[in-house]
């Protein structure tokens, strides 16, 4: 597997190696030997997936109570994948790194303790299928809104566009929200 550092340490673009012939490809997504030896979390509590039409945006989703890191992959279609530092005593806090995630291209993200996560649905039919490090909480659940000026984050789809949940459409502003230490 490949990995290549982001803008903000810690938000990985993970890579795994494809093998093809004339019968389609085969990649191994996870190895627990080959993520401790790159130093990653390597013990995942759950695994979730969802589907979304293109224009929905989801997020930026995050827990106060068990924080969660996650390994994101796209099983279908394309997305814009975006990781938010919410570590209030980070010298990155309020930055983002956003990275296309598509099956073609294979590129996972790994987004660590302390960062909020959203995506974009780019194309018609889009499963992401990602990894967690804690379980969820409802009680700690939070989300900041998606496109929040503060943030300035390159969405590809415009407000008017975008198909979001009501819990994101009520979402508080970075500088209103809880996040963490």
């Amino acid at each position: 597997m490949e990995i290549i550092e982001t803008a903000l340490p810690g938000v990985l673009v993970v890579i795994p190696a494809v093998f093809r012939d004339d019968r389609g490809t085969f990649s191994e997504l996870w190895n627990l030997k080959g993520y401790e030896e790159a130093g990653l979390q390597a013990q995942w509590v759950q695994d979730n997936c969802s589907t979304s039409i293109r224009n929905v945006v989801r997020g930026i989703h995050y827990q106060v109570i068990r924080p969660q890191a996650k390994l994101v992959r796209v099983s279908h279609g394309r997305v814009l994948d975006v990781a938010v530092d919410l570590r209030r005593r980070s010298p990155y806090f309020g930055r983002h790194v956003a990275v296309e995630l598509s099956a073609e291209n294979g590129k996972m993200l790994y987004i660590p303790v302390g960062f909020g996560h959203a995506f974009a649905a780019l194309t018609d039919d889009v499963g992401i299928a990602y990894k967690v490090g804690d379980y969820y909480s409802r009680e700690g659940e939070r989300t900041v809104l998606w496109n929040d000026p503060d943030l300035a984050i390159p969405w590809p789809i415009s407000a008017q566009d975008a198909i979001i949940s009501d819990k994101d459409a009520n979402a508080s502003r970075l500088r209103d929200a809880e996040v963490l230490p």
